[in-house]
């Protein structure tokens, strides 16, 4: 049984499967009419729980879809319908929806809830985010990065802003496939000590620039992401904003980029915060490949996780 839980956790071969699969999966759709089936329907009679304790858009869209164009069906649920974690113990709660799913998707916010169903679940688990990281938005990343420009190996990607979860599965990431890191951004915001270290004992350059222009410097892919989260008191979105105001991607910043750099924000984005409508929108920005490309990825995350 395969869990898709981090990518650090994953092996290096079978993450550059599902890029490949994905990839394929992607090109096979291409012509056909919307919401056409695939002819080759891997998840035929399978079940996925998809869980949302954590609002979503992207996620439980994406991976709806998903499991129907595959042939398979969906049972979503929120944290209130199943009150994790609270009437009955997240063990017992993965027990019982191994009788009845044959994979588990799950959207939280502490790490631990994922860890622990992962743990006592009887079919595979995928993390669809928690606070800690989030690992099916960088697959899609590298996914969009590798159709626009070609292996990411050795490329330098540019993260702008908070060490946030995404940010942390972009060090995950820069270990596995090869590629460096240049993290910009203000000292109290920095990404997990950690993480870092993972990255760079697989042999990746991590570097933390305060500097934004000269963080991009050479940057073959500046990605960012927003600001503030739907739960974060008034006060402090005000902190953080004054803080993180330096860091904004806009249309100088790019141009200190190589020429050819893309920008990537795995949305939802706050214009004129974190980046520029003028950047997000202009010839750098693939921004809506990479949100396309969430379905593609998780399809293929679901296809290995079940082997089919």
């Amino acid at each position: 049984m395969k869990s898709f839980l981090d990518i650090h956790k994953t092996d290096s071969a079978d993450l550059r499967k599902i890029i490949d699969n994905a990839i394929e999966m992607k090109i096979a759709r291409k012509g056909r009419l919307r919401g056409a089936c695939d002819d080759d329907k891997p998840l035929d009679g399978h079940m996925v729980a998809l869980i949302f304790e954590k609002p979503s858009t992207r996620t439980r869209v994406s991976f709806d879809v998903g499991v129907r164009q595959m042939g398979g069906q969906t049972m979503v649920l929120s944290g209130a319908d199943m009150q994790l974690g609270h009437g009955e113990t997240i063990a017992d709660t993965a027990r019982v929806l191994s009788r009845y799913v044959d994979l588990i998707m799950i959207r939280t916010f502490d790490e631990s809830v994922l860890l622990e169903m992962a743990e006592y679940a009887d079919v595979p688990v995928i993390n669809g985010l928690t606070d800690r990281t989030h690992p099916c938005q960088i697959m899609a990343d590298v996914m969009t990065y590798e159709e626009h420009r070609g292996p990411i190996a050795g490329k330098k990607v540019v993260w702008s802003g908070d060490g946030n979860n995404v940010c942390s599965s972009f060090l995950h990431a820069a270990g596995q496939f090869g590629f460096d890191l240049t993290f910009t951004g203000p000292s109290q915001l920095d990404p997990e000590d950690e993480f870092i270290g993972l990255a760079r004992g697989k042999g990746s350059a991590i570097q933390i620039e305060r500097d934004p222009v000269k963080a991009v410097e050479g940057a073959d892919l500046v990605v960012t992401d927003t600001w503030v989260s739907m739960h974060d008191s008034q006060s402090t979105k005000e902190r953080r904003h004054n803080m993180l105001r330096p860091y904004q991607v806009d249309e100088r910043l790019m141009a200190a980029a190589k020429p050819d750099a893309l920008f990537m924000h795995c949305l939802p984005a706050h214009r004129e915060d974190e980046a520029t409508s003028a950047v997000m929108d202009g010839p750098h920005s693939v921004i809506f490949d990479e949100a396309e490309n969430r379905l593609h990825a998780q399809k293929a995350i679901m296809r290995w996780c079940l082997g089919v």
